[in-house]
């Protein structure tokens, strides 16, 4: 009897252990199982321009993939697209343009987009191949400047305060050439697509022309005629659909953009010509 009653405490002992084990196991194949659940990638769909935000984007673009976000960069050459797709849910966010354009847009178009976050600051300049100073320009100098009206707008803002022609008091910052109220050189204002400008400077006396647009015409910045203070209002931001700035993904986009590496980035890569606005 006592013998099968050490038989019986033995195979409970082993069965118990065998249990314990099986247990052990368990436990340690569960956190991996999590594991892979919450490293799963989100994508996240974000348009830009190639010149500089795709480029700056793609700087991110590793660090974001880490922090378990696939980023998949869009690229547009224009200013109307981004919103669009944006808009119609093809993008979760852009990053291209600068907040009054924005708000321009939507009010004009019905749609209900937002800013998550200012990124950077692309001084506007005035480029021309034919003159060193815009004191050189003559008499009747043809000036082309962006067609869209915050930008055309920001233009004239950028040759009133160089002082070579005044806007009328209380001229919006969609102003137009017909809000010129002085205009001493008899300047001659063309407006074109914003992507047009650079080359359009083999036809006209100067040009006044985004930043972006001129980086990717190979256009140097220090060659610029004229620069806008570095004190514009005019902050490159991402948008979202409103309602989406504090999904995680965007946040993640937002604390990337928004790192010392992109600062490093911006200086190293771009020489001064795109500030930093974080």
């Amino acid at each position: 009897m006592k013998k099968s009653l050490k038989w019986i405490a033995a195979a409970s002992a082993a069965l118990l252990t065998a249990g314990l084990l099986t247990a052990c196991g368990s436990s340690e194949k569960a956190p991996a199982a999590d594991k892979g659940a919450s490293d799963k990638a989100v994508t996240l769909k974000v348009g830009a321009t190639p010149v500089p935000h795709g480029e700056i984007l793609t700087a991110v673009k590793e660090d974001l993939a880490k922090e378990g976000v696939n980023l998949e960069i869009v690229e547009f050459n224009d200013y109307v697209q981004p919103n669009v797709a944006l808009n119609d849910g093809e993008l979760d966010a852009n990053y291209f343009q600068h907040k009054p354009y924005l708000d321009e847009f939507c009010r004009d178009r019905g749609m209900d987009l937002v800013s998550a976050a200012g990124i950077h600051l692309e001084p506007m300049s005035v480029y021309s191949s034919k003159y060193k100073d815009l004191k050189d320009l003559p008499d009747g100098a043809h000036i082309a400047i962006p067609n869209d009206p915050t930008n055309g707008g920001r233009a004239l803002l950028v040759l009133q305060s160089a002082g070579i022609l005044k806007l009328r008091d209380g001229a919006p910052i969609t102003a137009t050439p017909q809000d010129i109220a002085e205009n001493p050189k008899n300047l001659q204002i063309s407006e074109l697509e914003a992507p047009q400008l650079p080359r359009s400077l083999e036809d006209t006396d100067a040009a006044v022309i985004n930043i972006n647009f001129a980086l990717q015409a190979k256009l140097d910045p220090s060659q610029a005629i004229y620069t806008e203070s570095k004190d514009s209002p005019y902050v490159n931001i991402v948008a979202v659909r409103k309602g989406d700035e504090n999904r995680p993904e965007i946040q993640k986009l937002v604390k990337a953009l928004e790192s010392q590496e992109v600062k490093d980035f911006l200086a190293e890569k771009y020489k001064g010509a795109i500030i930093p606005a974080f």
